[in-house]
């Protein structure tokens, strides 16, 4: 089976690319990023808050929301009857593979899950939200317009974040969002994905720009060695990321989000190493890269729930040949 992107997608992808950097550039990145640290002024403070600016504190851009929805981020996998793309999970993942890689804030997942469930999300005019943290915790309460699994939209306790654009919520009970949780963890997987190819980049440039010695420090073995180990894992988890969008089978989404969770985190871990001190700074971009992924990695499905989903597969499929070869014995032994 070939895993490889079709000339389609790989325009699919460039595109999205393209938009984003146009749209959510990394000077968006900073501006959201130093409005959320002055303490949010003129973020929105609840649902329909309207417009937030170029990111608006740690609020959801809605002007960049609807440009999303309008290129048809959200309605992706929306069948064209119903006003979608018509496009499948592959594709999906190369879209959020993108996302992933810019960093873009917001509730991408929850939205693009409830695009043909919820009014307005499939064209980006509603944010939607959901239940995909343990706590329960919620993403982006405060600019939901609604949240999966829950008949309305519920009063929130603020949660201080590790990331400062994923404000968290805690609320009283959560809702049901089983029916997402494979898909869910697949398209988070992607943004880990694009997460880890990205620091990957900043790695590799910053030790071919950064001298020691009168040399580069990428010259030097140490360095050569966590970029090599950079790009094995971020590489073994795109080819993880890609097979399971292709099979769709959940435990291979399961392998896949353990895969992307340790390249962005340790990626990202990696990349400080190779940045020395200055990557520890609020001027560097890595230490978002590693704020978002351990968020990420606590969305729809945790190395714990993944681990355990994949030693059910395995342990069925110990039972079933272990069944198959019992009544194989009989007809073959001796009499």
């Amino acid at each position: 089976m070939d895993f490889q992107p079709t000339e389609d997608q790989q325009h699919l992808r460039a595109g999205v690319r393209d938009l984003l950097a146009g749209r959510y550039g990394r000077e968006a990145l900073r501006a959201s990023v130093d409005a959320a640290a002055d303490g949010g002024a003129g973020a929105g403070a609840g649902a329909g808050a309207g417009d937030a600016g170029a990111g608006g504190a740690a609020g959801v851009d809605r002007a960049l929301w609807r440009e999303l929805g309008g290129a048809g981020f959200f309605a992706l996998r929306l069948p064209e009857s119903e006003g979608g793309v018509g496009l499948g999970l592959p594709e999906a993942v190369l879209v959020f593979e993108e996302a992933g890689r810019a960093l873009v804030p917001g509730p991408l997942v929850a939205t693009h899950l409830a695009a043909g469930v919820v009014p307005g999300a499939a064209d980006g005019t509603a944010v939607v939200t959901a239940f995909d943290l343990d706590g329960p915790l919620v993403a982006h309460l405060a600019d939901a317009d609604a949240v999966l699994g829950a008949a309305a939209v519920p009063a929130g306790e603020p949660v201080r974040s590790v990331d400062p654009l994923t404000p968290l919520h805690r609320v009283a009970a959560a809702g049901d969002v089983s029916a997402y949780r494979a898909t869910g963890a697949l398209l988070t997987a992607a943004l880990q994905l694009g997460s880890a190819l990205r620091t990957v980049e900043l790695a590799v440039r910053y030790a071919g720009e950064r001298e020691q010695f009168g040399q580069p420090i990428g010259a030097f073995q140490a360095v050569k060695h966590l970029c090599a180990r950079m790009l094995v894992r971020a590489e073994v988890a795109r080819t993880a990321v890609y097979a399971a969008a292709v099979t769709g089978d959940p435990g291979e989404g399961a392998a896949a989000k353990l895969l992307a969770d340790e390249a962005a985190v340790q990626g990202a871990r990696d990349c400080l190493q190779v940045h020395g001190g200055m990557g520890f700074t609020w001027e560097a971009d890595v230490h978002l890269h590693l704020k978002r992924a351990w968020v990420r990695a606590e969305q729809w499905r945790t190395a714990a729930q993944a681990q355990e989903l994949l030693a059910e597969e395995l342990l069925a499929e110990e039972l079933l040949a272990e069944e198959l070869l019992a009544e194989e014995l009989p007809a073959t032994a001796a009499p």
